[in-house]
Formats: structure tokens, C-alpha cells, sequence
């Protein structure tokens, strides 16, 4: 009899783990509801709150994801996941919110944070105001249970407690299988003109140690700290890892003294969604998990080297009413001890399916979409697409030979089926997508694989099933690929999705690695699906329909998104920005006055109107520029209340449109503040 592989080795530290995460019993709020935050201070609470403010990330995190989202009427530009964020009052940044927007919308509670208890003094007595921070993982943890009570969601507080516990507990039970002499040093990086780190006592520490990683002690706290050339070549990191905004810290790394590390010379350095590692929210388990596949790779994805079974967790019926679909399933399963889910279609009888990924196929009974969740990823690369189709299937009891399937880094959590039809003609669209890791601009991008004779293709990242209850000749099954495929670019470029490699000068086409199956379906035959037909028309609306719907769901994207982060997603940080057209000390200053611009409507407008005309003019659809120089000259005037001289570029290698309007904004910032704190004989006061 096969013995479970390593699950004797590892009960020690399963039993452990089982007993410190063991989930507690949601309690139900009773109003009046009174506790202590963070500060010290006990609050009560007369009611549920009606109207929130939340100028903290994590918390509006926590308030989104467990269903209070119709309670919160402001937010932060930081916070753009879940999607629910979209569509809230924006009313500053994390540092520097603009308390007159706050003040605007009559909260009856703010979230903060400890920095911002001076500027909302002016809010005693006419809002609660609650301080909720975690510097661990269990604190985190309570803070979501608390939250769950105040707004009533206590059941959705525990699901998401529960899962994350889950989580934890597995990737305890693996990295314990890891030898004490097999331990790597781990370290996260931060900053952004010298490198820092998070001190002793910060959870970031603790995500690297629940991940099996030997964190450092500089013997010193707090939430950032320098760190020394001596003491980086003393700890000699042999991983290190940052969020997304800290790449600009790989070119410090070079230095001489720095690049003498282990994960330098070795190129071991890694970059995660900041919301994922910057704070303590409703992500600890996913993140470490995530974090512990990357440091421990060979061990995670070496054969047989699980501590879970791996098999169907459970189904869940999707509404799919096409006469041949049997059945349509969202089915959940453990793989490689992580939770995978997939789409999968029944058909009553055997069809034809076209794939952008397998190619032509007859025969198929099953279709499907299936997420394998980022720790498993290096699987998929170390074993090759055929050796995961091949696992996918066995785990789902599917037969290659009658199933069709494609692969996505997008979580099916966040599938989008749009439906669109004329008479009686249908079409169904089912998407996943993703798109803030690899998009691509096809043409100006560069492809970095050459690899003559390769056979295995790529998992998708906008996966499009297209379905119809038509009888599609394999004529019309090839056209509606290309209907497909434009109406996905023409969804990208609506909502101005940018370029993974040139955000600046690019709106993506695609990301590099999408597929589409479509089927052959069951009806009266058509047998043409291209841009003059109604079926191309049908299928082109719900694959647009989709994508636009998919992006939303998965990145929190939407065409109508604020202006910080459109700026963010081109690579333009407003701080970076700010220090360079203002070095020293009073750079914060501006930069808190260019936010304030940035947030009223006329301003917004301008920077998002020159980020079109920017686009047009690199691709040669605009040749003059004198009117957005005139355009420019007349904003910054308008900001500063005078007229000034424009001072040069914000930021490097920025597109000459673009840069002249955030020169106006940064330049009409700097003059006002120059007259805000001057009189008018120019003496300072």
C-alpha cells in the first residue's frame, strides 16, 4: 500500500499548525457594539455604519471583500482591488487625503491610519473615527473578524479567515519538510534611493518566516529601515524580493558591494503585487504560500512531494442553457496541494472545437478553462504544458481525447459569460482575463523566446470560449477567431490597457499568451462569422462585452479609472516625480499639492486628454503640438494664478505630450505654493 508521500514527516508540524489556526465561531454583533482600536481608545458604535470613509488600503480591502461595499463612499487612489473599489469617491492618497473631500461625505466613520490623527481632528464629534493596524499575521486575522462584526458580515469575515488559515496551514506542513541546512536567507527589499527593509518586529518578516525563509534581524524596528552596506553583505540575502513599484531599486542593486550577494549573483530577485505584500489585509495565506513556492521551487514542484490529496473539492452548476451542453460546472481541486478551479462544458455528443492551443479537434465531448493559482505556476513551466494538461486531466477525471482545455493564470473566481443575440441566433462568450503582468502591443513589443521546433504552447491569459446555438462550418470556426481577436484588442484599447514592456508609448493588443475555442455548436448551419455578418457582429460584442467585464473582475480595471492610477499604470510615480522636479525636503509638499490637483475633475481631465493626444502623436495621427503647448502655458497659469515658465521634463524618458502636461500640473503646483506662502512683495511668511 502507497503511503501518502511525506505526510508521516510532516504530522508533527501539521498538528501544530491545525491547533494555532484553528478557526474560531463568528459571534453576532449586538449594537450598541463596543471595542478598542488600535489606538487604545474605546469606541462604540450605536449602529451600523452607513456611510464610511476608509483612508487605509487594507481596510477598504477587508470592507470590499466581505460585502460592505455598499456602506463605503470613499476611498484612497491606492486601492483599486476588489472591484468593487471602482466607481467610490477618491479623495487623496494613502500620505496626504484632501480632508475637505472627506469632510464632503458626511462619514459617520472613518478608517485611518496613525498618521493621519492630527488632520482629522476636525472630525471629533462629527464622525467615529477608528484606528485598526496589524503588524502580524494574527492581529490581521482579528482585524478582519472585527470589521465582520461591525457591518454584520460576520459569516463572510470567517469564510475568508477560514481560507486563509487553510492556506497557511498547508504551506506550513510542506516548507517543514524542508532541512534546517536547506533553509534559505530571505530578505524584502523597499525604498527608492537606497535600499531599505522592513525592521524586526513588521509582519513582512513574518510572511517571510510562515514561507520557510530565514528572515534578518538588524535589531531594530519599524516599518522601513536603512540598511547598511555592511550589513547587507553580512546577512548575504540568497533571495530577495520586492512589490511591483520597487523595481527601480535593481539598478542600486548593481552597485559595487551590493551586487556581492547571493541573490544578485544568482539572480534571485523577485517582484509580487504590492497590494499583496505591503500589507496585512485578506491575502496573508495566498501571499505566503505564493512567496514559499517561489523560495523553495525544486521542493515544491519535485514529484510526490505533497501533503494533500490531490482530487475534486467540490462542483458548482453554471447557468449555460444551449440545447447540446449536458451540463456546465465550476469545479474546485487541489493540485500540488494548491487550490485550482476550472470551467468545465458537458456536451451531450461528440463535436468539432478549433483552439488557438491544441489546434483543430474532433471528437470532443468536454471543453474548459482551467486557473492554476500563481504557486503552482512554476510547475507549469518546469513540467511543460503537455505534463500539466496531462495532471489537470487526470485530477478532473476528464479524457484527453474528447477534452478540449485551456490554461490561465486569471482566477475562474472571475469569469465573465456574456450572452448576445439577434432573432434566434445566440452567442455565448465565457472570458478570463488578466492583464497587468505580461500584456503586449503586437509589432512594437519584443518576444523573447526563440525556440525552433517547440510544440508545447503557453497557458492563456485572456482566454475567450465562444459558443453558439449555430452549426458552425470549420470555415466559420476559423473566421470567428479573427472576430474574436479584434474584438478583444478593440476592449483593451478602450480602456486604454497599456503595454507590459512600453506602458509609456504603448496600448496593449493582447498579453502574449491568449487563446480562444470555439465550437462547432448544433442549429442551422452559418458559414461565415466575419465583421460584415451577424454572427461575426454577435460574437464581436460578447468577446468585447467580456474582456471588458473580465479586466474589471480581475485587475479592477475600469475605462473610467482615476487619473493616479492610469499615471501608475504607465510607470510615472507622483512622488518620484516630485523629487526630481523638487529635491529636498519640501518635495512632499508638492507633491501633496499635486494630488490635491489631481483630484479636482478640470485637471484630471487634462492630464487623461493629453495621455490620448500623447498616444496619437507617437503613432503619427497628430503632427503639431502648438496647441498642447498653448493648451499647457494655460493650466499651469490657471493652477498657479499667474503666469510661469515651465521648467523642464518630471520624469525621464516620459513622451514629449505627455510630459509638457505634467509639467504644467507640477509647475502650477510649485508657483502656487510659492504664493500661498509669500506675500506679494515676495517676502516669505
Amino acid at each position: 500500500m502507497r503511503r501518502p508521500p511525506l505526510m508521516i514527516k510532516a504530522l508533527g508540524a501539521m498538528l501544530f499548525i491545525f491547533i494555532l489556526f484553528l478557526p474560531a465561531t463568528p459571534m453576532a454583533a449586538d449594537y450598541p457594539l463596543s471595542f478598542t482600536d488600535s489606538s487604545g481608545r474605546k469606541l462604540t458604535l450605536e449602529k451600523v455604519p452607513e456611510r464610511v470613509v476608509s483612508l487605509v488600503p487594507s481596510i477598504t480591502e477587508i470592507l470590499l471583500r466581505i460585502g460592505a461595499s455598499d456602506r463605503v463612499v470613499g476611498i484612497t487612489h491606492h486601492s483599486v482591488l476588489p472591484p468593487e473599489s471602482s466607481g467610490k469617491e477618491v479623495v487623496g492618497g494613502f500620505l496626504s487625503p484632501d480632508m475637505e473631500r472627506v469632510a464632503a461625505l458626511n462619514p459617520d466613520v472613518i478608517f485611518h491610519a496613525g498618521m493621519h490623527r492630527e488632520a482629522l481632528a476636525g472630525f471629533m464629534g462629527r464622525a467615529v473615527l477608528i484606528h485598526l493596524s496589524a503588524g502580524s499575521i494574527a492581529e490581521g486575522m482579528e482585524r478582519i473578524r472585527l470589521i465582520g462584526r461591525i457591518f454584520g458580515k460576520e459569516e463572510q469575515a470567517a469564510r475568508i479567515i477560514a481560507e486563509e488559515k487553510r492556506q497557511l496551514r498547508v504551506t506550513a506542513a510542506k516548507v517543514a519538510t524542508v532541512p534546517a541546512e536547506r533553509r534559505l536567507r530571505v530578505m524584502r527589499i523597499m525604498g527608492r534611493h537606497s535600499i531599505m527593509a522592513p525592521g524586526d518586529d513588521s509582519f513582512q518578516n513574518e510572511y517571510i518566516r510562515a514561507a520557510g525563509g530565514i528572515a534578518p534581524s538588524f535589531s531594530r524596528s519599524g516599518d522601513m529601515i536603512r540598511i547598511t552596506l555592511d550589513e547587507w553583505r553580512g546577512f548575504n540575502p540568497q533571495i530577495i524580493y520586492g512589490c511591483n513599484d520597487d523595481r527601480g531599486l535593481l539598478q542600486l542593486l548593481m552597485r559595487p558591494g551590493w551586487r556581492e550577494v547571493d541573490a544578485v549573483r544568482n539572480r534571485k530577485i523577485i517582484f509580487f503585487p504590492c497590494e499583496l505584500t505591503c500589507r496585512v489585509a485578506t491575502h496573508p495565506g495566498y501571499f505566503v504560500s505564493w512567496l514559499a513556492a517561489r523560495i523553495y521551487e525544486d521542493e515544491f514542484h519535485a514529484q510526490g512531494n505533497t501533503v494533500l490529496s490531490e482530487r475534486v473539492v467540490q462542483k458548482r452548476p453554471l447557468p449555460l442553457s444551449l440545447p447540446y451542453v449536458l451540463r456546465a460546472e465550476m469545479v474546485e481541486s487541489d493540485i500540488m496541494d494548491f487550490r485550482n478551479r476550472t470551467l468545465v462544458i458537458t456536451f451531450r455528443g461528440p463535436m468539432k472545437a478549433l483552439s488557438t492551443l491544441e489546434g483543430q479537434r474532433k471528437g470532443i465531448t468536454t471543453i474548459g478553462n482551467h486557473y492554476f493559482p500563481p504557486p503552482s505556476w512554476g510547475l507549469g513551466h518546469r513540467q511543460g504544458l503537455d505534463a500539466l494538461r496531462k495532471k489537470t486531466l487526470d485530477v478532473l477525471g476528464l479524457a484527453p481525447r474528447s477534452t478540449a482545455m485551456l490554461f490561465t493564470g486569471a482566477d475562474m473566481k472571475n469569469l465573465a459569460v456574456v450572452e448576445r443575440s439577434f432573432k434566434e441566433t445566440r452567442v455565448v462568450a465565457l472570458v478570463t482575463a488578466g492583464v497587468m503582468s505580461n500584456s503586449v502591443r503586437m509589432s512594437a513589443d519584443t518576444g523573447g523566446f526563440y525556440e525552433p521546433g517547440r510544440t508545447e504552447g503557453d497557458p492563456g491569459t485572456v482566454n475567450i470560449l465562444i459558443l453558439t446555438n449555430r452549426r458552425l462550418t470549420p470555415r466559420a470556426m476559423t473566421r470567428a477567431i479573427v472576430s474574436a481577436t479584434e474584438a478583444k484588442t478593440a476592449a483593451l484599447q478602450d480602456m486604454d490597457i497599456r503595454s507590459s514592456q512600453s506602458p509609456l508609448w504603448n496600448q496593449a493588443t493582447g498579453t502574449g499568451t491568449d487563446n480562444v475555442i470555439v465550437v462547432e455548436g448544433a442549429g442551422p448551419t452559418v458559414d461565415s462569422s466575419g465583421g460584415h455578418t451577424k454572427m461575426g457582429e454577435l460574437i464581436a460584442r460578447a468577446v468585447y462585452q467580456g474582456v471588458r467585464r473580465a479586466v474589471h473582475l480581475q485587475n479592477g480595471l475600469v475605462a473610467e479609472r482615476s487619473v493616479f492610477q492610469r499615471l501608475r499604470e504607465r510607470g510615472i510615480r507622483l512622488d518620484d516625480a516630485c523629487s526630481r522636479y523638487l529635491p529636498g525636503d519640501d518635495s512632499a509638499t508638492l507633491c501633496m499639492e499635486v494630488e490635491r490637483i489631481l483630484l479636482e475633475p478640470r485637471y484630471a481631465g487634462f492630464v487623461k486628454a493629453l495621455m490620448s493626444i500623447s498616444d496619437g502623436y507617437e503613432s503619427g495621427l497628430v503632427e503639431n503640438t502648438e496647441s498642447v503647448d498653448l493648451w499647457a502655458d494655460q493650466i499651469a497659469a490657471e493652477i498657479a494664478g499667474r503666469e510661469v515658465a515651465l521648467k523642464g521634463p518630471v520624469a525621464e524618458g516620459v513622451p514629449y505630450v505627455l510630459g509638457k502636461g505634467l509639467e504644467a500640473v507640477y509647475a502650477g503646483a510649485l508657483a502656487r505654493l510659492e504664493r500661498t506662502n509669500t506675500g506679494t512683495d515676495g517676502a516669505r511668511r
